[in-house]
C-alpha cells in the first residue's frame, strides 16, 4: 500500500537560507515543492507550471470561489495562491510536499491540515542574520533594515511552530529537516489510512 506523503510547512526569516534548504531537500531526497498560482505576467524565461501557474484575474477569482486554494493573498496588485489540487494530488501519490510560506499563512494551513509539520528555519544569531542580508548585496541598507523589522515581528510567532532548525551549516540543517520528516512519517497520527486498511484486511483474512 502506498503511504500518503507528508505536508511540510517551512517558514523562516528572510536571509535565514530557507530557499537554499528547500533546493537541497528537492535535490537530495526528491521532495515536491508546491507551485503557486499568480495573476502576474510571466517574466522572461518563466514557464507555466514550472515557476508558477499563470492565471487571469477571472480564473484566479473563480478558483477562490470554488475553494481551489489552500491559501491566497493579494500583493502589489496581483493574486498569489497555493492550489489545493496540486498539493493534495502529490500527497496522495506519496510525495512529501514543501510549502515555503510566511508565518500567518503557515498557521492557517495547520488549521486545515492538522498533520502538517510546521518547521521554522532560523540563523544562529540576529547578528549573523544581518550579515547574511547585507552579504547578499542585492538590497540597500534601508531594505535590509525593513527585513530585520519584519523578522522581529515573525519572531513573536516562532513558538507556535513544532520544530526549530538552526541553519548554521547548510548540510547539517538539511539533514535535520529530513530526519524530522522521517520521524513524523512513522507517528501513528500520520498513518491512519494504513492502520484502517490493515485492520480491514485482517478482519477479512
Amino acid at each position: 500500500m502506498k503511504h500518503k506523503g507528508m505536508l511540510i510547512v517551512l517558514s523562516g526569516f528572510s536571509g535565514a537560507g530557507k530557499g537554499t534548504v528547500v533546493k537541497e531537500l528537492v535535490k537530495k531526497y526528491g521532495y515536491q515543492v508546491s507551485i503557486s498560482a499568480t495573476t502576474r505576467s510571466p517574466r522572461e524565461g518563466e514557464v507555466d507550471g514550472r515557476e508558477y501557474y499563470f492565471k487571469t484575474k477571472q480564473e484566479f477569482e473563480s478558483m477562490i470561489e470554488e475553494n481551489g486554494f489552500i491559501e491566497w493573498a493579494q500583493y502589489v496588485g496581483n493574486y498569489y495562491g497555493t492550489p489545493r489540487a496540486f498539493v493534495e494530488d502529490a500527497l496522495l501519490e506519496g510525495k512529501n510536499v514543501i510549502l515555503e510560506i510566511e508565518v500567518q499563512g503557515a498557521l492557517n494551513i495547520k488549521k486545515q491540515y492538522p498533520d502538517a509539520i510546521l518547521l521554522f528555519i532560523a540563523p544562529p544569531s540576529a547578528t549573523i542574520l544581518k550579515e547574511r542580508l547585507i552579504g547578499r548585496g542585492t538590497e540597500d541598507i534601508e531594505t535590509v533594515n525593513k527585513r530585520l523589522c519584519r523578522a522581529k515581528e515573525e519572531a513573536q510567532d516562532m513558538e507556535q511552530y513544532e520544530y526549530l532548525v538552526i541553519n548554521d551549516v547548510l548540510d547539517e540543517c538539511v539533514e535535520q529537516v529530513h530526519q524530522i520528516v522521517l520521524n513524523e512519517s512513522c507517528r501513528m497520527r500520520s498513518q491512519s489510512d494504513f492502520i484502517n486498511t490493515i485492520k480491514t484486511e485482517l478482519e477479512n483474512l
